[in-house]
């Protein structure tokens, strides 16, 4: 009897350790799911099959930050896949999602101001400039233009850094200005394992020249 009951013990103590080693948090894994798939809901895919996409990556970041606390990165993907659903999403409903990814945002800053090349700069300077401003939203172009040249700071070269900066300026009217940026994110260099994210990156980057030729 006793050694059934030790049998048993062994065995369920088996089983815990199995089952804490499958839920075993792995944020570099987590993150490449959440940016590969994040690629494809933006780029490949459209209306309400895209908005359930959307949807289903927040509940995959959601676990993810919680298997991983203080995690900045992956904070700052969740606030990125929050903040995209909002825009395909659209209307009022979606400011609650903004106001969850500026907060993911602001505490990635306090974690890590630098983690992701200063990404968290960029996102959260982007949703200043496209939100509404008070009452509506928390919108604020120089909030906006303070963050998005801190993001240049980190990362001057980057894609994103220089393209969300040339959409500012082209918000601004400052066409010149945003012509230069936009030029500059047209020629960033390519991010190793991110080549549908930087191919629908480019079209939105000439998308923008276009808009603003002989401006």
């Amino acid at each position: 009897m006793k050694t059934a009951l030790r049998h048993a013990v062994q065995l369920v103590a088996s089983i815990f350790v199995l089952a804490t080693a499958i839920v075993r948090a792995d944020p570099a894994s987590d993150l490449r799911h959440l940016q590969q798939r994040w690629a494809e809901v933006n780029y490949q895919l459209e209306g309400k099959t895209q908005l359930s996409a959307f949807e289903q990556l927040a509940d995959d970041a959601d676990r993810a930050v919680a298997a991983s606390a203080n995690n900045a990165e992956l904070l700052i993907w969740r606030g990125i896949i929050r903040s995209t659903w909002a825009g395909a999403r659209g209307g009022l409903g979606a400011l609650g999602l903004v106001k969850d990814a500026k907060a993911d945002f602001e505490t990635a800053l306090q974690l890590d101001a630098q983690a992701l090349q200063g990404s968290a700069y960029t996102s959260l300077g982007s949703l200043y400039y496209q939100v509404p401003g008070w009452p509506i939203g928390f919108g604020n172009d120089a909030r906006a233009e303070e963050l998005l040249k801190k993001a240049l700071d980190v990362n001057p070269d980057g894609i994103d850094s220089n393209y969300f900066y040339g959409c500012y300026l082209i918000d601004a009217e400052r066409y010149p200005e945003a012509r230069e940026y936009l030029l500059k994110a047209q020629h960033a260099a390519p991010r190793p394992g991110r080549a549908l994210a930087d191919s629908g990156r480019q079209d939105e980057i000439a998308a923008a020249l276009a808009s603003i030729a002989g401006k």
